[in-house]
Order: C-alpha cells, then structure tokens, then sequence
C-alpha cells in the first residue's frame, strides 16, 4: 500500500445471533397470535351463535337482515383475524433480527393484552360475564389462560438482561455501520 493511501476501516462485524430466548420469545408471540385466529374461526364458524346474538341485540331485524349482519361479521372477522395474526408474525420476527422498536410495540400489545385477559378472567370468575349477558364457555377459558401464559412468557423472555445486552449491542453494530464510511 502506497504511503499516501488512506487506510482502509476495520470492517464492522455481523451482529451476533439471537440468543435462544429471544427466539423462544418470537415464537411465543407467534403462537399466540395463531391461537387468538384459531379462536376467531372456530368463534365465527358458529353462524346460529352469530345469528342468535345478532337477534337479541336488535329483535326487529329480519332474517335476511340478520343473515346478512352475520356474513358481514363473519367476513370482518376473518380478515381482522388475519391482520392481527400477520402484524404479531411481522413484528416478532422483526424483534428477533434485532429491531428493539418491534420489542417494544410487542410488549404494549402484550401489555395490554394480559391486562384484558386477565380482567375479563376474574369477570368470569365472579359472574359478570354471565350477568352481562355473555356467554363464555370452557373452551374460551382455556385458550384465555393458554394465551395469557404464551403472552406472559414472550414478555419476561423479552426482557432478560441477556436479552437486553444483545439488543444494546445490535444497535451498536448498527449504529457502526451507519457511521462507517461507504467502501
């Protein structure tokens, strides 16, 4: 290399897998949100359920119209269904390539969802979703507190100090690269 040349930068390194409980935590969050569609299909393939409840909120409408409410409802549905399954896919895999904003956005939703799940939980313990008018069934339960635990899982998992090292130095390789000079 000739005296006067500029010296060539260190190459900045690759950023260090994922440690093992953030991918344990990606599918998790994967997990749950697959269960939460599996829920809304079997929850939306009951058309009678669907109809009957439309009936009890407004018993003036006729069956055409009801018929009709329910399609509408099913197909809403389903496509909320598969929105919030691909927004949870998308952002967990994000999170495990090291983007700690998608981190961040799943432990709001976690948040809040545990919250929910854990208020409409002790609702049902204590009779209020019965005295509503809300029928809530085994089934229900059980993918609740399934949920709750895959959800209260991927959050502690998130976090560990682990975790959190590798996040700090992701954003620092990241931070390197942007910073380096183009080759």
């Amino acid at each position: 290399m000739h005296p006067m040349s500029p010296v060539a930068p260190p190459p900045v390194p690759e950023p260090p897998p994922a440690p093992r409980p953030l991918v344990v935590a990606r599918w998790l969050w994967i997990s749950s949100a697959l269960l939460g569609a599996v829920r809304s299909v079997v929850k939306l393939a009951d058309r009678n359920r669907l109809v009957d409840e439309l009936r009890r909120i407004d018993p003036k409408l006729g069956q055409d119209q009801l018929d009709q409410a329910a399609s509408g409802g099913v197909a809403f549905g389903l496509l909320l269904a598969l929105a919030l399954l691909g927004l949870y896919v998308a952002l967990a895999n994000r999170m495990a390539r090291g983007w700690n904003p998608a981190r961040v956005v799943l432990a709001v939703l976690g948040g809040l969802g545990l919250l929910g799940g854990l208020v409409g939980l002790a609702g049902v313990s204590v009779g209020l979703a019965g005295a509503l008018g809300v029928r809530v069934g085994v089934f229900d339960v059980v993918v609740a507190v399934v949920s709750l635990g895959l959800d209260g899982a991927a959050l502690v998992l998130m976090f560990l100090p682990r975790v959190n090292g590798w996040f700090a130095h992701v954003g620092h390789v990241r931070r390197a690269r942007l910073a380096a000079p183009p080759r």
